[in-house]
């Protein structure tokens, strides 16, 4: 099997394994009890906390274990949304956001709130995928509560002006998210450097395990935040998220953090300068992937090219159906859109924002590669895809 999907979930690193196993075997005690096994996997969680921190730039305290970024951004926003001393009922978010952001939304639509979608540039544009800040600027007002943008996006890997974004969100008065999902472990942040208030992440985007997650929750001035609990019981994670610690996930998460060397990168928002040895590799086998699949006639990028994280490419071909380009490459995992949506019928929200038909929607591929993929994965990949485009096209 060759894997080009690690923007869906990524293979757990061994050494990430390794450290979790005492976990689920001899040291299995519940973190919240008072004897010394239970002590002794509380300290765990703690050296994981901190090496979260070390990651993001943050506090431990400011850091809320949950069961994957899906969770994070429910408490995030829901968690805004119910805090009883505001009476501010507006939400401005994106339309290319993950379906969590977007579903969320939706639902407190149903309970009052405004919310605001902002488009992006389309596919065509310099700035494809891109928000326009002005738009933003005359979106949000003295009734924003929260404006909500992810730093990279999941489909298209295009990274949002977050730091431009945020200033523009204090400036009235309201607090800014972002689901940075894909881009902690890949882009260094700093969530002090980039004003974020609020940060969702997940440790199987970053070599993790799956079932384990996080929140950033500022509690620093001026934008200390905060929440009301979506989950009652305990009141674990300072009372913010009841329920039993999943230590093995918890400690293996801190471990993919504590192998995470992103911060040498040269900054979030431009992608020059690259200097760490796994980024550089993988930047090259992306962009060899995608220079000689755009040899094929009838291919294009869908998405920003100059703001867009290294290891992500999104195509479109021409009169192929990617469901049967996935089904006719076999051996090679790759997908046509977020995994989190694979149960739905329906084209791409992300390709459809950007102005790309349903017809161009259903024709596109996402590659992401990652830490184990080689050189070989990409000459074999790039030898299938052709067949397989000649084949379908054949057919027309």
């Amino acid at each position: 099997m060759i894997y080009l999907d690690n923007n869906a979930t990524t293979r757990i690193d061994p050494r990430v394994l390794d450290a979790m196993m005492p976990f689920l075997t001899d040291n299995f005690a519940n973190a919240a009890s008072t004897h010394p096994f239970g002590v002794g996997a509380s300290e765990a969680v703690k050296r994981a906390r901190q090496q979260l921190a070390d990651l993001l730039n943050c506090e431990t305290h400011e850091l809320v274990f949950t069961s994957g970024a899906t969770e994070a951004i429910n408490l995030a926003i829901k968690g805004v949304a119910e805090r009883t001393d505001t009476n501010r009922k507006h939400i401005v978010t994106v339309q290319t956001e993950h379906k969590a952001v977007l579903d969320v939304c939706h639902y407190l639509e149903t309970r009052g709130f405004a919310v605001t979608y902002l488009p992006v540039r389309p596919a065509w544009d310099a700035d494809a995928g891109l928000i326009d800040l002005n738009e933003l600027k005359a979106a949000v007002g003295p009734d924003t509560l929260l404006v909500s943008v992810m730093l990279v996006n999941n489909e298209t890997g295009v990274i949002q002006p977050i730091k431009q974004i945020a200033d523009i969100a204090h400036a009235a008065g309201a607090f800014f998210m972002t689901d940075a999902t894909q881009a902690v472990g890949k882009l260094p942040i700093d969530v002090d450097a980039l004003g974020i208030d609020l940060l969702a992440f997940s440790a199987h985007k970053f070599y993790g395990p799956k079932g384990i997650g996080g929140l950033f929750v500022r509690q620093r001035r001026p934008n200390k935040v905060k929440l009301e609990a979506v989950l009652h019981g305990g009141g674990h994670e300072r009372g913010l998220r009841s329920g039993t610690l999943n230590v093995p996930g918890i400690v293996g998460m801190g471990a993919a953090a504590s192998h995470v060397e992103t911060q040498r990168v040269a900054s979030p928002d431009r992608m020059a300068g690259l200097t760490h040895k796994e980024t550089q590799h993988l930047a090259s086998l992306r962009d060899r992937l995608e220079t000689e699949l755009l040899t094929i006639p009838g291919t294009r990028i869908n998405g920003n090219q100059q703001h867009r994280l290294y290891n992500t490419t999104n195509i479109l071909f021409e009169n192929c159906d990617s469901d049967a380009l996935i089904m006719g490459l076999e051996g090679i995992a790759v997908s046509n859109g977020s995994a989190c949506t694979a149960a739905s019928i329906d084209p791409s929200h992300v390709l459809l924002a950007m102005g790309l038909s349903e017809q161009e929607a259903f024709s596109c591929l996402r590659f992401s590669v990652g830490r184990f993929n080689t050189e070989a994965d990409i000459t074999a990949t790039v030898s299938a895809v052709k067949h397989v485009v000649e084949e379908l096209r054949a057919l027309v």
